[in-house]
Protein backbone atom coordinates (compact mmCIF):
# COMPACT_ATOMS: atom_id res chain seq x y z
CA UNK A 1 0.00 0.00 0.00
CA UNK A 2 0.74 3.67 -0.67
CA UNK A 3 0.44 6.24 1.62
CA UNK A 4 1.29 9.97 0.54
CA UNK A 5 1.80 12.57 2.76
CA UNK A 6 1.85 16.32 0.79
CA UNK A 7 2.20 19.81 2.21
CA UNK A 8 4.66 22.70 2.60
CA UNK A 9 7.69 22.98 4.65
CA UNK A 10 7.11 23.41 8.40
CA UNK A 11 3.85 21.72 8.34
CA UNK A 12 5.46 18.87 10.43
CA UNK A 13 5.15 16.33 7.13
CA UNK A 14 8.79 14.67 7.45
CA UNK A 15 8.76 13.83 11.05
CA UNK A 16 4.80 12.47 10.98
CA UNK A 17 6.00 10.82 7.96
CA UNK A 18 8.75 8.86 9.61
CA UNK A 19 6.88 7.94 12.56
CA UNK A 20 4.31 6.75 10.35
CA UNK A 21 6.26 4.63 8.95
CA UNK A 22 7.32 3.01 11.46
CA UNK A 23 4.47 2.51 13.67
CA UNK A 24 2.70 0.33 10.07
CA UNK A 25 6.35 -1.20 9.13
CA UNK A 26 6.42 0.51 6.20
CA UNK A 27 9.50 1.83 4.54
CA UNK A 28 9.62 5.53 3.61
CA UNK A 29 10.24 7.87 0.95
CA UNK A 30 12.14 10.86 1.74
CA UNK A 31 11.73 12.79 -1.84
CA UNK A 32 13.19 15.68 -0.32
CA UNK A 33 16.24 13.87 -0.25
CA UNK A 34 16.19 12.79 -3.56
CA UNK A 35 15.97 16.15 -5.07
CA UNK A 36 18.77 17.00 -2.76
CA UNK A 37 21.01 14.48 -4.47
CA UNK A 38 19.99 15.94 -7.96
CA UNK A 39 20.63 19.36 -6.63
CA UNK A 40 24.20 18.17 -5.71
CA UNK A 41 25.13 16.40 -8.85
CA UNK A 42 24.53 19.57 -10.81
CA UNK A 43 26.76 21.29 -7.92
CA UNK A 44 29.42 19.04 -8.32
CA UNK A 45 29.54 19.54 -12.11
CA UNK A 46 29.19 23.19 -12.25
CA UNK A 47 25.71 22.98 -14.34
CA UNK A 48 23.71 26.00 -13.96
CA UNK A 49 20.26 25.48 -13.14
CA UNK A 50 19.08 27.34 -16.39
CA UNK A 51 21.25 25.15 -18.65
CA UNK A 52 18.41 22.34 -19.93
CA UNK A 53 20.37 20.78 -22.29
CA UNK A 54 22.93 19.73 -19.64
CA UNK A 55 20.90 19.00 -17.23
CA UNK A 56 18.55 16.47 -19.43
CA UNK A 57 22.31 14.73 -20.35
CA UNK A 58 23.07 14.10 -16.83
CA UNK A 59 19.57 12.76 -15.73
CA UNK A 60 20.01 10.44 -18.80
CA UNK A 61 23.31 9.01 -16.70
CA UNK A 62 22.63 10.15 -13.19
CA UNK A 63 21.26 7.32 -10.62
CA UNK A 64 19.42 7.92 -7.60
CA UNK A 65 18.80 5.48 -5.22
CA UNK A 66 16.86 4.97 -1.71
CA UNK A 67 17.59 1.57 -0.12
CA UNK A 68 16.07 1.70 3.21
CA UNK A 69 17.04 5.81 5.13
CA UNK A 70 20.18 6.24 2.94
CA UNK A 71 20.19 7.90 -0.13
CA UNK A 72 23.10 6.98 -3.06
CA UNK A 73 24.14 9.08 -5.50
CA UNK A 74 25.28 7.03 -8.60
CA UNK A 75 26.75 4.50 -5.71
CA UNK A 76 28.04 6.99 -3.26
CA UNK A 77 26.17 7.39 -0.03
CA UNK A 78 25.22 11.55 0.20
CA UNK A 79 23.12 10.96 2.64
CA UNK A 80 25.59 13.91 5.20
CA UNK A 81 26.59 15.19 2.02
CA UNK A 82 22.98 16.79 0.89
CA UNK A 83 22.13 17.93 4.12
CA UNK A 84 24.25 21.21 3.74
CA UNK A 85 22.82 25.16 3.28
CA UNK A 86 24.13 24.91 -0.02
CA UNK A 87 22.18 21.48 -1.46
CA UNK A 88 19.01 23.08 0.87
CA UNK A 89 18.70 26.73 -1.80
CA UNK A 90 19.91 24.72 -4.71
CA UNK A 91 17.57 22.22 -4.33
CA UNK A 92 14.77 24.45 -4.06
CA UNK A 93 15.17 25.83 -7.31
CA UNK A 94 15.92 22.51 -9.15
CA UNK A 95 12.71 21.17 -7.95
CA UNK A 96 10.93 24.09 -10.16
CA UNK A 97 12.27 22.27 -13.80
CA UNK A 98 10.39 20.21 -15.27
CA UNK A 99 12.65 17.76 -16.75
CA UNK A 100 14.23 16.62 -12.72
CA UNK A 101 10.51 16.53 -11.52
CA UNK A 102 9.63 13.73 -14.73
CA UNK A 103 13.10 12.28 -14.10
CA UNK A 104 12.32 12.01 -10.37
CA UNK A 105 8.69 10.91 -10.46
CA UNK A 106 9.91 7.80 -12.69
CA UNK A 107 12.78 7.02 -10.17
CA UNK A 108 10.19 7.25 -7.34
CA UNK A 109 7.70 5.08 -8.61
CA UNK A 110 10.54 2.31 -9.50
CA UNK A 111 11.60 2.58 -5.66
CA UNK A 112 8.18 1.68 -4.36
CA UNK A 113 7.01 -1.26 -6.84
CA UNK A 114 6.36 -4.34 -4.20
CA UNK A 115 7.12 -2.38 -0.97
CA UNK A 116 4.60 -0.88 1.17
CA UNK A 117 5.87 2.73 1.47
CA UNK A 118 5.28 6.27 2.77
CA UNK A 119 5.90 8.98 0.58
CA UNK A 120 6.52 12.49 1.67
CA UNK A 121 6.73 15.36 -0.27
CA UNK A 122 5.20 18.06 -2.05
CA UNK A 123 3.17 16.32 -5.60
CA UNK A 124 3.07 12.53 -4.05
CA UNK A 125 -0.65 12.19 -4.20
CA UNK A 126 -1.18 14.31 -7.29
CA UNK A 127 1.57 13.67 -9.63
CA UNK A 128 3.43 10.99 -9.00
CA UNK A 129 1.28 8.75 -7.40
CA UNK A 130 -2.70 9.15 -7.99
CA UNK A 131 -3.71 5.69 -7.49
CA UNK A 132 -2.08 5.91 -3.69
CA UNK A 133 -4.65 4.45 -1.39
CA UNK A 134 -4.18 6.51 1.48
CA UNK A 135 -3.59 10.30 1.00
CA UNK A 136 -2.91 13.30 3.43
CA UNK A 137 -2.16 17.21 3.24
CA UNK A 138 -0.58 18.50 5.65
CA UNK A 139 -0.63 22.62 6.56
CA UNK A 140 -0.44 25.20 9.41
CA UNK A 141 -0.37 28.45 9.69
CA UNK A 142 2.56 30.39 7.57
CA UNK A 143 3.70 32.17 11.16
CA UNK A 144 3.86 28.72 13.04
CA UNK A 145 5.82 27.52 10.02
CA UNK A 146 8.51 29.69 10.19
CA UNK A 147 8.63 29.47 13.78
CA UNK A 148 8.96 25.37 13.83
CA UNK A 149 11.85 26.08 11.10
CA UNK A 150 13.89 28.27 13.07
CA UNK A 151 13.40 25.83 15.90
CA UNK A 152 14.84 23.33 13.78
CA UNK A 153 17.90 25.66 12.59
CA UNK A 154 18.72 26.35 15.95
CA UNK A 155 19.41 22.53 17.05
CA UNK A 156 21.26 22.31 14.39
CA UNK A 157 23.32 25.32 15.27
CA UNK A 158 22.44 28.09 12.97
CA UNK A 159 20.15 30.83 14.51
CA UNK A 160 17.95 32.67 11.47
CA UNK A 161 15.60 35.32 11.87
CA UNK A 162 11.69 34.40 12.27
CA UNK A 163 11.44 37.42 9.83
CA UNK A 164 13.97 35.81 7.17
CA UNK A 165 12.33 32.36 7.61
CA UNK A 166 9.15 33.30 6.63
CA UNK A 167 10.33 35.50 3.70
CA UNK A 168 12.02 32.56 2.32
CA UNK A 169 9.35 30.22 2.84
CA UNK A 170 6.78 32.46 1.24
CA UNK A 171 8.33 32.28 -1.79
CA UNK A 172 9.40 28.93 -1.97
CA UNK A 173 5.20 28.17 -1.24
CA UNK A 174 4.57 30.95 -4.04
CA UNK A 175 6.90 28.50 -6.54
CA UNK A 176 5.63 25.19 -5.27
CA UNK A 177 2.00 26.44 -5.99
CA UNK A 178 2.44 27.87 -9.59
CA UNK A 179 4.57 25.86 -11.27
CA UNK A 180 3.03 24.68 -14.41
CA UNK A 181 4.18 20.66 -14.05
CA UNK A 182 3.26 19.03 -10.29
CA UNK A 183 2.24 22.38 -8.66
CA UNK A 184 1.75 21.64 -4.75
CA UNK A 185 -2.00 21.34 -3.54
CA UNK A 186 -4.14 19.01 -1.62
CA UNK A 187 -5.43 15.94 -3.77
CA UNK A 188 -9.25 15.78 -4.12
CA UNK A 189 -9.29 12.73 -2.37
CA UNK A 190 -6.48 13.54 0.29
CA UNK A 191 -7.58 14.04 3.48
CA UNK A 192 -6.18 17.76 5.17
CA UNK A 193 -4.41 17.76 8.31
CA UNK A 194 -4.38 21.32 9.93
CA UNK A 195 -1.06 21.08 12.12
CA UNK A 196 -1.29 24.60 13.62
CA UNK A 197 -2.82 23.84 17.49
CA UNK A 198 -1.42 20.27 17.25
CA UNK A 199 1.14 18.46 18.92
CA UNK A 200 3.67 15.84 16.64
CA UNK A 201 1.73 13.23 18.26
CA UNK A 202 -1.61 14.35 17.80
CA UNK A 203 -1.17 14.28 14.04
CA UNK A 204 0.90 10.93 14.03
CA UNK A 205 -1.84 9.59 16.02
CA UNK A 206 -4.61 11.19 12.91
CA UNK A 207 -2.63 10.01 10.54
CA UNK A 208 -2.22 6.29 11.83
CA UNK A 209 -5.82 6.15 12.39
CA UNK A 210 -7.18 6.78 8.93
CA UNK A 211 -4.03 4.46 7.54
CA UNK A 212 -5.09 1.22 9.36
CA UNK A 213 -8.57 2.13 8.35
CA UNK A 214 -7.33 2.02 4.74
CA UNK A 215 -5.64 -1.52 5.55
CA UNK A 216 -8.49 -2.58 7.34
CA UNK A 217 -10.09 -4.41 3.90
CA UNK A 218 -6.78 -5.31 2.25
Amino acid sequence: MIVTIDGPAGSGKSSAAHALAARLGFDFLDTGAMYRAVALAFLRRGIAFTDLHAIEAVLTDLRVDMPGDTILLDGEDVSRAIRTPEVSQAASKVATIPAVRWYLAEQQRATVVGRNMVCEGRDQGTFVFPQAECKFFLTADPQVRAERRCQELAAKGRVIPVEDVLKAQQERDARDASRDLAPMKAAMDARTIDTTHLTNEEVIAQLEKAARACLAPI
